[in-house]
């Protein structure tokens, strides 16, 4: 399948959606399309790897059960998780599931991600999004601040 590329600008927000499930779909895009983002839905999981791979996306969310019949076959999210931080750390990552309790840190970190939504609160996914976005930009934010300064030749 040939991949359409495009250009990001520095001011665009890229996100990247792995969800199969139509209906969250949906509810995820409307939400990151209000906030601003640029949104790139997988269609598959050779389709998000490339993805993932070719841009720096400020926004990821996944589905547990993305283009597999069970967690365990989730390419897409072992792919997240076995990622070096270092290739990571520039994405929020959000993981949506039936069996996950929203924002519980605990099954979180058991994933590797940096929230889990139960799909029974995607209609707050708006404020949930903010959050675990601010959370996350607020704990990097030191990492961030010393990293431009080595790459400005300050340390």
């Amino acid at each position: 399948m040939a991949q359409d590329y495009e250009l990001i600008a520095v001011t665009d927000k890229p996100a990247l959606l792995g969800l199969s499930t139509l209906e969250w779909q949906a509810r995820v895009l409307a939400v990151l399309d209000s906030l601003g983002y640029k949104v790139h839905p997988a269609q598959s999981h050779d389709d998000f790897i490339s993805r993932f791979t070719q841009y720096q996306y400020q926004i990821v969310v996944i589905e547990e059960m993305f283009d597999c019949a069970s967690a365990a076959e989730n390419q897409s999210l072992t792919f997240l998780q076995n990622l070096a931080m270092n290739l990571r750390r520039h994405s929020t990552i959000l993981l949506l599931g039936e069996s996950f309790q929203t924002l519980n840190p605990m099954q979180a970190f058991a994933q590797s991600v940096h929230a889990v939504v139960n799909a029974a609160d995607l209609d707050q996914f708006e404020a949930l999004l903010t959050k675990v976005k601010a959370d996350n930009d607020m704990f990097l934010n030191i990492y961030r601040q010393v990293e431009n300064r080595m790459a400005e030749g300050k340390m």
